[in-house]
């Protein structure tokens, strides 16, 4: 049956809620798909959710092609299975915890891998039973410190999760191969651009790692590409140690440089006061810079770290974030600086930093930082830099972190020539866990031999509502959203203008035709709203045809519009309903 507009749950907006700062998020709430209940919570109306239905048939129907089964867990979860992971403290403040009438600790789950390997153990107890694949589609909640891009990133979200439970890894590889293959048939009828990079597990520990990325300049996520094929995101990204070079300049000395705490004062002040003998120019890149940052540790506890990188680089937060996890990454405040007086803020050196220097903070250095390179760096004196001071020689540091920021240009890991960064939304990430969660929980089969092995798991995710969101940011214009006809939450939008009652007549005699012919379809039977309204809620609503009666009708025409390309022509009345239905057929 049609849905008519006249008593459609609908309220569209023609300015853009003050909450939304992505395009994509704004026609969300502008064409009524969505409304915000909470920071980061949102309601799914009536078109947003046929859109998010849409999404999930997809992604269903992949899932059961690989021999996947669905299953539906609670969102309420006891505490007990994720602190035999160690996920009831590693989650911190992202965890949405609370207790029942009796005082006992529950959670709203973040995610379900627990729960799904308890199932298996408690229902399977040999090899004979694996492998098994089982996937829900299901709200999550974190507790996101900044929900502020709507689908994209908010506090309870819909997600497929999906795990495989082999007893060899030759199956968890074989498991994970379907999974992958599923995951390219997902997005490719999805419809927008996307990538698959490699990926660093983080918290989730296993071993082979993949993103699915959808491209887009709105994306949270950086990753690189090369020429030759290379692709990954930029936690993932391993520099090379670089190889020890030979000593080319004379003792380390210490030198006046007032008024130098960043690196561009220190550069010029170099160039000014101290320069080179062979007349080449001092560059960031000749500086090396020490970053001190403070480790929140899930406990509770805080550790100072020290990174040393290239004065020509930054520290990247997502990278180190990625390396030091589950820890947090906080600010080094000035608090922080009063407890430690040997560091002078804007001169630190190399020589209180580290585990047995005066310091003992823990103190790590980009791998590029080759055994045998000299630097420029503080002196551990306000007003004071050290020149000369040789790596290997002249100080040492507790180890090196993947953390310095990757900039275009920079080589591939690989070989494969020089990377380019680009901007991405993740929409999918597929881990090999192993056997992380299986021995915490004890997952075990009897296999062949009658022998106890432990079931190696591989896990699986999509984030449902968020592809709402990045399949809306990848199609719209300055009118409004253009949604894909198998995504969209009608195949036609029929627009009946004008006061005259035959118009409306004939209206509806279209979308019976239309019905009868299998289109679903969205009604503008309105009687006293204008053209132009008519016209703009159907730009802003974004279903792919619309079809306008109107004027046209005085020659036996209705004008047929295609809302992605704009162009519109006018059809034989009798000749709609088969036009438009080869057009959605055939698209």
């Amino acid at each position: 049956m049609a849905q008519r507009m006249s008593n459609l749950f609908l309220r569209t907006l023609r300015e853009d809620p003050a909450d939304a700062e992505l395009p994509g998020h704004k026609l969300l709430v502008r064409a009524g798909y969505i409304r915000r209940a909470a920071p980061g919570v949102y309601t799914w109306l009536p078109l947003g959710l046929k859109v998010l239905r849409n999404v999930e048939t997809i992604v269903r129907e992949e899932m059961e092609a690989i021999g996947a089964q669905e299953l539906s867990f609670p969102a309420l979860l006891p505490r007990e299975p994720y602190e035999a992971t160690n996920r009831w403290d590693e989650y911190g403040p992202n965890l949405f915890r609370l207790q029942d009438r009796k005082g006992v600790d529950m959670l709203l789950g973040p995610t379900h891998e627990e729960m799904f390997t308890i199932t298996v153990k408690d229902m399977f107890s040999s090899y004979k039973d694996l492998p098994t694949t089982l996937f829900q589609i299901q709200t999550k909640y974190r507790d996101e410190a900044r929900p502020r891009a709507g689908l994209l990133r908010g506090r309870e979200f819909i997600m497929k999760d999906s795990y495989s439970f082999d007893h060899t890894k030759q199956g968890l590889e074989e498991s994970y191969a379907k999974h992958r293959g599923a995951y390219v048939k997902i997005f490719d009828r999805l419809g927008f651009e996307y990538v698959v990079v490699h990926a660093d597990s983080g918290a989730m520990g296993g071993s082979a790692s993949e993103e699915f990325l959808a491209v887009s300049r709105h994306g949270e996520d950086t990753f690189v590409r090369s020429p030759g094929g290379f692709a990954a995101n930029v936690e993932a990204v391993v520099v090379p140690q670089a190889e020890p070079v030979e000593v080319s300049v004379g003792p380390a000395h210490i030198e006046d440089t007032p008024e130098t705490p960043t690196i561009e004062t220190l550069v010029a002040a170099l160039n000014a006061n101290h320069p080179r003998d062979d007349g080449r120019e001092w560059t960031a890149a000749d500086t090396l810079k020490n970053v001190i940052v403070m480790l929140v540790h899930p406990d509770g506890t805080r550790e100072p770290l020290a990174i040393g990188v290239p004065g020509d680089r930054e520290v990247d937060a997502k990278r180190l974030e990625a390396q030091v996890a589950p820890a947090d990454v906080e600010a080094f405040e000035e608090k922080d600086f009063a407890a430690y007086p040997m560091l002078a803020k804007g001169y630190i050196g190399p020589g209180v930093l580290g585990e047995e220097k005066a310091s003992g903070i823990r103190y790590l250095l980009d791998p590029s930082i080759a055994e045998g390179s000299a630097w420029v760096t503080g002196a551990d004196v306000s007003g004071k830099h050290v020149i000369d001071l040789v790596h290997g020689r002249d100080f040492t540091a507790d180890g090196t972190i993947q953390a310095a920021q990757i900039k275009e240009g920079d080589p591939a890991p690989d070989g494969s020539g020089p990377l380019t960064l680009a901007r991405g939304i993740e929409m999918g990430h597929i881990f090999q866990l192993g056997t992380k969660y299986a021995e915490a929980l004890g997952l075990k089969v009897l296999d062949e031999n009658g022998k106890l092995v432990t079931v190696t798991m591989g896990s699986y995710g999509i984030g449902v509502s968020r592809a709402v969101a990045a399949i809306a940011e990848d199609n719209l214009d300055d009118k409004g959203l253009i949604w894909p006809r198998h995504i969209a939450p009608f195949d036609v939008h029929v627009v009946a203008t004008g006061k005259d009652a035959a118009v409306f007549e004939k209206a509806e005699q279209v979308v019976a035709d239309l019905e009868s012919a299998g289109l679903g379809v969205l009604f503008d039977d309105r009687p006293k709203v204008s053209p132009g309204v008519k016209f703009k809620d159907a730009e802003l609503i974004g279903v792919p045809t619309i079809v306008v009666l109107g004027r046209g009708l005085a020659d036996d025409t209705i004008e047929v519009k295609d809302r992605r390309s704009g162009t519109s022509r006018d059809v034989a009345v009798d000749e709609v309903a088969a036009e438009v239905l080869s057009e959605v057929r055939g698209a």
